[in-house]
């Protein structure tokens, strides 16, 4: 990850004078600073350029929960943060935000300084994800994940996890055997994030035993207590 001075963030909100609001603060704080007006301008972009994406959720024909799910299925893309910026803030809303893999959900109206605050707490949560492995790599069988680069594979394909599931496997694969709790994995992939429900986990594991094929056969569920990895 960048430093602060040279981090670089797309907009997508098809409100224009938002975009431009937003563009002119951030670039304040030192960020460079994208926009688009919608999901499908956006998508012509090179988005393996960014940092972080903040995607508005009502647009047009692609909405940015329908964003976030193309961003989150590619490889190339699915370790970038994303923070929504919605006027929707039921729980339905804020649980589809997170499920899909989104780092925070802001709600309509908001402060400026509000998102600035947020973005720096999405960017020190993720930097210090990727500054935290003690090894390079982890494998199981054909099973690896490459800690530095960010990357899963199986049988040496290429798998597209979100940042999350990501996290959890690696939790999980690292400590072959150990059962977290449900409250243990919180504190561990989420962090400091306020709005998380436990129904968030299950799902998040149930897309990662899907993904990961054979092996998700070893990621076994211990009722009443939490997750591990068996060999």
């Amino acid at each position: 990850m960048a430093t602060a001075k040279t981090i670089r963030i797309l907009v997508v909100d098809d409100e224009e004078d938002l975009c431009e609001i937003l563009r002119f603060n951030l670039e304040t704080e030192g960020y460079t600073v994208d926009t688009a007006y919608s999901a499908e301008e956006a998508l012509q972009r090179d988005l393996t350029l960014y940092d972080l994406f903040l995607l508005d959720v009502m647009m047009g024909e692609i909405s940015g929960f329908k964003m976030a799910h193309l961003l989150q299925r590619d490889p190339k893309t699915a370790s970038i943060p994303i923070i929504f910026l919605t006027a929707k803030d039921t729980e339905n809303d804020l649980l589809t935000g997170f499920n899909i893999g989104a780092d925070d959900y802001i709600s309509k109206p908001f402060s400026i300084r509000q998102v600035i605050a947020r973005i720096k707490a999405v960017l020190r949560r993720t930097q210090a994800t990727i500054k935290e492995p003690s090894d390079d790599q982890l494998t199981f069988e054909t099973l690896t994940l490459d800690i530095r680069r960010i990357k899963a594979t199986v049988d040496g394909e290429e798998i597209p996890l979100t940042k999350k599931e990501f996290e959890i496997l690696r939790l999980l694969l690292a400590d072959r055997g150990n059962v977290f709790s449900r409250e243990e994995i919180l504190s561990r992939v989420w962090k400091e994030e306020v709005y998380v429900l436990d129904r968030t986990i299950d799902v998040n594991i149930t897309r990662l035993r899907k993904k990961i094929g054979r092996y998700g056969k070893n990621i076994v569920t211990r009722l009443g207590f939490g997750y591990c990895f068996e060999c």
